[in-house]
């Protein structure tokens, strides 16, 4: 992936790039910096479907780690990034609260692979979404997004072991409002996409 991480890119008109891109869920829990990741990246305005806050929230949504949200997204997350001149990504963030569950076949759905975002103050929130990109049998990455006020006291096998992670699975830090940082995860994730075809290609 050197030419991936050599590029950069610029942006490709859609038309051009609607047959060949592939698309990436993007996975996490409640307020982990999904819709921050997908638009640090994205080279289009993003899709976004927040809304506002509101009594619904109340006993379901744990705010203590994120007192200041007003929003939270309850579809999805949409935005493109071009990796190379033959790499474009379709970034679709998932939403983390259970009650929007439902919508996560639609996240899924013909996607190469997947990004799960970890907070480490709530890591069990990521749980939900790993467990369903493994039942899915996608492969996927996970990123450890540092929040200002983190000092990366736990490093990231404390991490791996913390979310019982099988060895092959790369994990790594970002920060999610970085464009360099995120497309850093996505190349990871691209890469370990063709690792995984690579070896079954072998075992054939």
């Amino acid at each position: 992936m050197d030419s991936a991480t050599s590029y950069e890119a610029t942006r490709v008109p859609l038309p051009q790039t609607a047959g060949r891109g592939v698309k990436v869920a993007v996975a996490g829990g409640f307020g982990v910096g999904k819709t921050t990741f997908v638009g640090a990246v994205s080279e289009i305005t993003p899709l976004r479907t927040e809304a506002e806050m509101t009594a619904a929230s109340i006993g379901t949504d744990d705010l203590s780690a994120t007192p200041s949200k007003t929003t939270t997204t309850v579809a999805f997350d949409f935005g493109r990034a071009a990796l190379t001149e033959s790499t474009v990504l379709y970034l679709f963030g998932a939403p983390g609260q259970d009650r929007f569950k439902f919508l996560w076949d639609t996240v899924l759905n013909g996607a190469l692979g997947a990004v799960v975002l970890v907070d480490t103050r709530r890591v069990k929130d990521c749980f939900t979404s790993l467990d369903r990109v493994e039942d899915e049998q996608l492969p996927y990455v996970v990123a450890h997004n540092v929040f200002d006020h983190e000092d990366q006291e736990h490093s990231l096998d404390d991490i791996r072991d913390a979310l019982q992670m099988a060895p092959g699975v790369p994990m790594l830090r970002c920060d999610a409002r970085d464009r360099q940082s995120v497309r850093g995860v996505l190349i990871a994730l691209v890469q370990h996409v063709l690792d995984r075809a690579a070896l079954r290609e072998a075992d054939a």
